[in-house]
């Protein structure tokens, strides 16, 4: 089965004929252990997708999977459950906690889970090693680069071995060299950890990195 179906999607915000039609009848499965690429404009439907491929939105209509599981049926606490065990998310934004150092937000998710302190310091360091950041652990968010940020997001998203990434506009805030770098990191680890992985982005430079892409405009999935 794949890591991810989504089956004849559609999601509309309002009614009539101020209705926006987000999502207009994707269906789109991504095979275990792939980076995929969804591109597109801004307002495009790209993040809508993966809002709903999370659980975060609940289309209008279609049907979606995960891991063999079906998002779309399933109640909050088996959402909840869902992102914080399968599917992990990173987003434009880095949202990091400013007052924590790098390892302290690479653990956040650890200590939630209840994860043995030992093993969960292992852990956070083994993850800093894995995005290249293993001499930064002590660093708060304001005394790294954009791209080192980003990195720590990546890091903590992996904390609980999600088998899903999905990363909305991932590099948006960094220049191009550093945004193929985060690209280039993101491949390494969906082909060396075995996850697979969707990152929405505009940027059409990036999609080479990727093992395949797709476009959405208007809503409608097509071929980049």
């Amino acid at each position: 089965m794949p890591a991810v179906q989504v089956e004849s999607v559609t999601r509309t915000f309002g009614h009539g004929p101020a209705a926006v039609h987000a999502l207009r009848g994707i269906s789109l499965t991504v095979p275990r252990g792939e980076l995929l690429a969804v591109c597109g404009r801004s307002g495009s439907g790209k993040t809508t997708l993966l809002s709903v491929i999370a659980g975060l939105e609940r289309p209008t209509s279609g049907r979606v999977w995960v891991c063999d599981r079906e998002v779309t049926a399933m109640d909050r606490d088996a959402l909840l459950r869902m992102r914080r065990e399968t599917v992990a998310m990173i987003f434009q934004s880095f949202a990091l906690l400013p007052m924590l150092s790098a390892a302290e937000n690479v653990g956040v998710p650890m200590r939630l889970a209840r994860m043995d302190p030992a093993h969960r310091d292992q852990r956070v360091q083994a993850l800093l090693r894995l995005v290249g950041l293993d001499g930064h652990s002590h660093q708060r968010p304001q005394e790294m680069s954009g791209g080192e940020q980003q990195r720590v997001a990546i890091a903590r998203a992996l904390a609980n071995n999600a088998t899903v990434l999905l990363a909305d506009e991932p590099t948006a805030q960094l220049d191009s060299q550093t945004a193929g770098q985060i690209m280039g990191l993101l491949r390494s680890i969906v082909h060396e950890q075995g996850i697979t992985a969707i990152v929405a982005t505009h940027d059409r430079a990036l999609i080479g990195i990727a093992d395949r892409a797709v476009a959405v405009r208007d809503g409608v999935l097509t071929a980049s």
